[in-house]
């Protein structure tokens, strides 16, 4: 059954210029890319990115960090892949949340670390599952973002919608 999964390349991801290491490593799950971009973050966006974690110690930090304030990178690489089993796929590549629980093949394993201040720098991030993929992508992404119709939509007009053109 095809699925689709949300992919975020971190900060510190982007800062140690991982990004094409990264994307040859998930090339070898023969998935499909149907959407990519580089992303802001803003505080709001992350606080939803995370809000399943809004009661955990650690969550200012891990806003900070989604936003790239730890790592003077104040975006991500956000994507999304598509294909059968892609969540499996990706988070088995992905390896274990905490870099040094993570297999020493895995994206994680390879090149996250955990700081003194115990955030996990695990340089990605997979969805976890089916609801929170559709959840997390239709947060990142905007149907015409992406090349497949993924999940029910519908169009609407806006009036008065400002938005930026090139001059």
């Amino acid at each position: 059954m095809n699925q689709a999964v949300l992919i975020l390349i971190k900060p510190d991801g982007l800062k140690k210029s991982l990004t094409g290491n990264i994307l040859t490593r998930l090339s070898e799950t023969k998935l499909e890319i149907v959407a990519a971009k580089i992303a802001r973050v803003s505080r709001a966006l992350a606080e939803e990115h995370y809000k399943h974690l809004k009661d955990k110690p650690f969550f200012g930090e891990i806003i900070q960090y989604l936003q790239g304030e730890l790592h003077d990178r104040k975006k991500v690489l956000a994507l999304v892949y598509w294909g059968k089993d892609a969540i499996k796929k990706c988070r088995d590549l992905a390896g274990a949340t905490n870099p040094e629980e993570a297999e020493p093949t895995t994206i994680r394993g390879s090149y996250g670390r955990i700081t003194t201040t115990g955030v996990y720098e695990n340089v990605i991030h997979v969805s976890s599952n089916e609801d929170e993929a559709k959840r997390e992508i239709k947060l990142w992404f905007q149907p015409d973002e992406i090349i497949v119709d993924l999940y029910p939509q519908k169009e609407v007009t806006r009036k008065e919608c400002k938005v930026k053109i090139w001059d």
